[in-house]
This record gives structure tokens, C-alpha cells and sequence, in this order.
């Protein structure tokens, strides 16, 4: 694929050239948030509603944009998150993604239920890349998954804590979302006015969850969904961090904490790294915004842990924003996946390039020159606090403001 054009100048760009490439209903997942999507929404509007303090008597001219993640060297103070369905926004695209992040020189995970599977990948890309585990009722099956991250090298392993049950995204259920989509009337038309997508994922490993493909031994897609679904277990607890925790030998890394006694406990039971995360508004409608948790969070835990956060990243001043809030690094998710849809493996790249160059303005106009010392006094307005009384705006409280307008 073609590299992205110069005129790409933000990541809402690439979201909207993905727009463009992509049949609506896997941009309907990528976009959405569970249920009303009150806390899709609400992550913009409190990062949105930051405000800087601006420096302007120091030398910027030498900027630090390198730090460390769990000891691993990074480029930029950014991962790429675990993201399911990865492939379905483009051919191949976890292989893809992986090969842009590590050529930029910043950490990829896959997630559990990626397209391709862990050996897909690995056999695909130079070096490890970070694996994402969700806990399964059988859990003979996701002693099997460690293993095989093991097997793969995978240094760092993304336990999921927030998927006791999944939240619901009407727009999927409208939709008949799966791999492959439901065959509608609407979805036939989405993807044959989408050649580009179509003929390029002709040529995809593969086209349902390569991870569970030795469970499903018929090969059948919809067995296949159906396994995936039916593996969620609301069991698991504290007791299954620690299990987790004593057959991992490598990083691990805590994802879906919102609160501080639930950081304290990971961290008790042996989290290397704490992942303050919203599902990206997709699982408890109605959470705060990370932004609005992650200070309270650091001052707790922060001289213990490594502390990263996501959800709602879409430009380097937000990068700048959490790292004013207490953070180490960020994950993003859609603002990636924006720049596979829009352009491959290169929109990738472009998305990363964005992120970067941005953050490094944004250090300049606030006279910040190490991304390791970012001092928590850069932030002159914080986000509100989710515990401040709600305010009506003039469209009545229960106003329905889209994150982006779609065209």
C-alpha cells in the first residue's frame, strides 16, 4: 500500500480516509462505545477540557522524547494497545501494526482475540511483540495461551481485568457484527462498495480468531465466534491475578483499573505495571474518564508502579496531557487503527509520526524538555473531578454530543 500523503495532517484525517476504505460495520465496532456511550464520550471532553500552563522563558531547542517502559527502550512515551479484530480494519493487520510499531521503536500488543494468532505474528515479525490475555473458563485454555506467548518470547504480558461479562455496542448488534459480518442486505452493499478492503482481505491468514482455531476443529467461523463469546468468565478475581501471576515469568502488566484499592491489590499481587483503562468507553457505561482517575491513582501507587494509561488519545498534546496527570506512558487503540484503515501498514506509521511530532510541540510552547520529568504543575485546569455534580448544557442534560461528527 501506498504511503499516506502529505497533506494527512491529524489523526482525525486518518480516521476520516479510514472512513472512507473501510465497510461500515468493522468502523462501527472500531468507533463505539457500550451502551449510551456516556464514557466514549466523556474521555474527550475531559481531556478536551484540560488546559496547559504555557512557558515560554526556557531553551527547548534539545527535547528528550525517549523513555522507558518496563525497562524496554521507547522512542515515544506510547504503546500500541491491544486491540480485537485488528485484522478485519485491514488485511493482516496485526502483522502489520506490529512491523510499524517496532520500526518506530515502540512496544505492540496483541490482543487475545486478534485475527492471527500469536504464532502468525511472531513467525511474521522480527522480534516479540507484548501479548494481551483475557482469563477464559477453561482455564487449561489460557494456561495454553501463556505458554505460547512464552514460546513466542513475549516479554510482557496485558492481563485484562475488566471483561467479567462484555458490554453491549448497539451498533454491533444492528449491525450482526462478526468475522465474517452477518450477510444483510446493508452489509453486502458496505463491503462491495469497499473493493480496496474486500480484495485485500482476500489475501488475510486468516478470517476469524486465530488464538482459538485448535478449539474449533471443524474451522467454522461461527462455531468459532460462538466459542469466543461463551469463554468470558465472570469468576475471576484477585485469587486469579496471583495464578496468572506465578506462571508468568516475565512484565505483567494489570489492564482495566479505574480505582485505588484496585490498583493497591494488583500491585500486592505482583503487577509489575498498572493500566488505568475504560475499555475505551467500551464496557461500563458510565465510568469516569481515565483523565479524571489517573492522578488519584499515581499519588496512591505511583512510587510502586509503573503507571500507564488510555482511552481517548487522539493527538501528542493528549500524550503531554496524561504525562502532566502523573503517567509514564500511554496506550492507544483507535488512533492507530485509524492510520491501518486509512493507509496500511504506512498509515500506521503516519499515525505514530503524528503522535510524536505533536508531543514535541507541545513540550516546546510548554517548556518541557524531558518526557521522563514532566512536571505535574504543567497542568494548569485539570479534568473534572467524577465525583463534581453534573451540569445541564443548553441542550438539556441527557444531550447527545458526538465524540466527531461523521460525514
Amino acid at each position: 500500500m501506498r504511503n499516506a500523503p502529505a497533506d494527512i495532517a491529524s489523526i482525525e484525517d486518518l480516521r476520516k480516509r479510514a472512513h472512507a476504505r473501510v465497510p461500515k460495520p468493522f468502523m462501527d465496532y472500531m468507533e463505539a462505545g457500550s451502551f449510551a456511550q456516556l464514557t466514549l464520550r466523556e474521555n474527550r471532553r475531559d481531556l478536551d477540557s484540560i488546559r496547559f500552563r504555557e512557558r515560554v522563558m526556557f531553551d527547548v531547542s534539545d527535547r528528550k522524547l525517549d523513555t522507558t517502559m518496563l525497562g524496554e527502550k521507547v522512542s515515544i512515551p506510547v504503546a500500541i494497545g491491544p486491540t480485537g479484530m485488528c485484522g478485519a480494519i485491514w488485511s493482516n493487520g496485526e502483522i502489520l501494526s506490529c512491523r510499524a510499531a517496532h520500526d518506530f521503536g515502540i512496544p505492540f500488543s496483541l490482543s487475545t482475540n486478534a485475527l492471527l494468532s500469536i504464532e502468525d505474528v511472531r513467525g511474521a515479525v522480527k522480534r516479540p511483540f507484548w501479548f494481551q490475555l483475557y482469563l477464559e473458563k477453561d482455564r487449561g485454555f489460557s494456561k495454553d495461551l501463556l505458554e505460547r506467548a512464552k514460546n513466542a518470547g513475549c516479554p510482557v504480558l496485558i492481563l485484562t481485568m475488566d471483561l467479567h461479562v462484555e458490554g453491549t455496542r448497539y451498533c454491533d448488534v444492528r449491525n450482526g457484527l462478526g468475522v465474517p459480518p452477518k450477510l444483510t442486505p446493508a452489509n453486502i452493499w458496505s463491503i462491495v462498495s469497499h473493493p480496496h478492503w474486500a480484495f485485500a482481505m482476500l489475501h488475510s491468514k486468516r478470517w476469524s480468531f486465530g488464538n482459538y482455531a485448535g478449539k474449533v476443529k471443524s474451522g467454522n467461523v461461527k462455531e468459532m465466534a460462538e466459542l469466543v463469546k461463551s469463554q468470558l468468565d465472570s469468576s475471576f478475581d484477585l485469587k486469579t491475578l496471583e495464578w496468572v501471576r506465578s506462571l508468568w515469568p516475565g512484565k505483567l502488566v494489570v489492564k482495566g483499573i479505574m480505582d485505588v484499592d484496585d490498583a493497591k491489590m494488583a500491585i500486592a499481587a505482583g503487577a509489575d505495571a498498572i493500566l488505568v483503562s475504560n475499555h475505551g468507553g467500551r464496557q461500563l457505561d458510565g465510568a469516569p474518564s481515565t483523565a479524571s482517575v489517573l492522578s488519584g491513582i499515581v499519588d496512591a501507587v505511583g512510587d510502586r508502579t509503573e503507571v500507564y494509561v488510555d482511552s481517548g488519545v487522539r493527538s501528542g498534546l493528549d500524550v503531554l496531557k496524561f504525562l502532566g496527570l502523573g503517567a509514564r506512558a500511554c496506550f492507544i487503540g483507535r488512533a492507530y487503527l485509524y492510520g491501518l484503515g486509512a493507509y496500511g501498514q504506512p498509515g500506521v506509521t503516519k499515525a505514530l509520526e503524528i503522535l510524536k511530532n505533536e508531543l514535541s510541540t507541545a513540550m516546546a510552547l510548554t517548556g518541557v524538555t524531558d518526557v521522563t520529568k514532566v512536571p505535574r504543575d504543567i497542568i494548569l485546569r485539570g479534568p473534572p473531578s467524577p465525583t463534581d455534580p453534573a451540569v445541564a448544557t443548553s441542550g438539556g442534560p441527557f444531550r447527545d454530543v458526538r465524540v466527531y461528527s461523521h460525514e
